[in-house]
């Protein structure tokens, strides 16, 4: 009866685990992927979603949504995204939210990118215009019509253009480069390339409403639902085919960034990038004025090794950079060499002057925070005031090492005869000469040494 029951409990163990796995089997209702864009554009920016559409597309998602909400960012990483987007094998849907968000200068070339552009209600996009990296804008758009040219005296023909206005400056070919890039993606999604090229050409921007009317988005949506359940039925064009969209009551999942993405982040972060490299900075100086302290000389050389790394895809103005070398060079020296506070105050001011270039504060959200600068430069002169403080106290204490050590001992003379003998001082009994001829057991001051050997004079007694 027992074998009876316990091969019934077996059999009946066995079917539930064979159900449960059948049904663990079953694939889930597939959901769209919604990713989110936010801040500064940059290289964990573009890492995320590069890598979110890929995991889309392995998981067999039916859709990503890009929701974005940027005040724009580098060029490199904005085109990183775009290709991305571009090469996907699903559907991709721009979606500027919630109310009060943007797609501003690069937002906008990555909205114009997706196969659906939406905006919430309260939102905008457009300024986008490319800036310099590391040099100040001339004045004036030098792609706005220019005003006509005076007539010549034979009043047939306009006068002779200036020579330097033949030739088309750096932010010339910048600006056309980006409005024929704006444009391309215009043409691919069928949207209105005009007011693109007015939003590089002239910065020009639109609110949601506007941005539906002139046929820049394709819809506008006040969330999620929304959103899909008005594009169901859409045909987008995916990878050179035709797609219908059937997003109605369609579950989404929101991916956040992982560990890698995070990382990336807080590195390439200009304030972090900034910190990292002062702390690597003074790791190093430290560890080369005390020789195997270990500690400052491992955490400098990796800060410095993850700013070189975060310098290397940041904006980074290099004459800011040598400025703040410079500075720090400056402060450490005047530690050294007697300059009277000169060397000290010219580097807490090229230390300043090179932390506010560092960052080109033209991009946006790739801007190293002035408080922050103030707080490291009010650090760094504390640390070299204190250092020139404690120098000139020391100057001010009696000698306790080296030769000099000896000077203004006073002894007792142990044995004499004529001009040398031997004396008792610092607990140690020492060959002294001196002058005159002294008498043991009387007590003598050091006025020098040579070698091993004091020379001493008779002590003078105090009337």
């Amino acid at each position: 009866m027992t074998t009876r029951l316990l091969i019934g409990l077996m059999l009946l163990a066995g079917g539930w685990l064979a159900h449960a796995a059948d049904d663990a089997g079953v694939p889930a209702q597939p959901a769209a992927v919604i990713l989110d864009i936010k801040g500064g554009i940059g290289p964990a920016a573009s890492d995320y979603v590069r890598r979110g559409i890929e995991d889309a597309a392995k998981t067999g998602a039916p859709l990503i949504i890009l929701r974005i909400d940027t005040p724009g960012g580098l060029d490199s990483s904005m085109r990183d995204i775009v290709k991305a987007i571009l090469a996907a094998p699903l559907p991709v849907v721009g979606y500027v939210a919630p109310s009060g968000a943007r797609a501003a200068s690069a937002g906008t070339y990555i909205l114009y990118a997706t196969h659906v552009a939406a905006m919430a209600p309260g939102t905008d996009l457009g300024a986008a215009t490319p800036v310099s990296i590391g040099g100040q804008e001339p004045s004036g758009n030098p792609l706005t019509p220019k005003p006509e040219r005076p007539k010549s005296k034979e009043g047939d023909k306009p006068a002779e253009e200036p020579a330097a206005a033949k030739h088309p400056t750096m932010r010339d070919k910048a600006v056309s480069e980006a409005i024929a890039y704006i444009r391309s993606l215009a043409e691919l999604r069928g949207r209105n390339a005009e007011w693109a090229e007015q939003a590089v050409r002239k910065a020009a921007s639109l609110s949601a409403q506007k941005a539906l009317e002139q046929d820049v988005i394709d819809l506008v949506a006040p969330d999620i639902p929304a959103l899909l359940a008005a594009i169901d039925g859409r045909k987008v064009m995916v990878a050179g085919a035709e797609r219908v969209l059937r997003t109605k009551g369609l579950a989404t999942v929101t991916v956040e960034p992982d560990w890698r993405s995070e990382l990336l982040g807080v590195i390439t972060d200009p304030n972090v990038a900034y910190i990292l490299m002062i702390v690597g900075i003074y790791g190093i100086i430290f560890e080369f004025y005390n020789p195997g302290m270990i500690v400052p000389g491992t955490v400098g050389a990796i800060s410095l090794l993850l700013a070189l790394y975060a310098f290397n895809i940041l904006p980074i103005n290099y004459v800011g950079l040598a400025l703040i070398l410079l500075g720090t060079a400056l402060m450490v020296t005047e530690a050294f060499v007697p300059a009277f506070g000169a060397l000290g105050i010219g580097g807490i001011a090229a230390f300043v002057i090179g932390s506010v270039m560092l960052m080109d504060a033209d991009v946006p959200g790739f801007q190293v925070y002035m408080p922050l600068i103030v707080a490291i430069a009010a650090a760094s002169a504390g640390i070299f005031l204190f250092a020139v403080v404690m120098m000139m106290r020391s100057r001010e204490r009696a000698v306790v090492s080296g030769p000099e050590e000896m000077i203004g001992l006073d002894g007792e003379v142990v044995s004499w005869s004529g001009h040398a003998g031997r004396v008792r001082t610092h607990g140690e009994i020492w060959q002294a000469r001196a002058a005159d001829e002294l008498a043991p057991g009387s007590r003598i001051r050091v006025a020098g040494r040579d070698g091993l050997v004091l020379e001493v004079q008779p002590e003078k007694k105090e009337m």
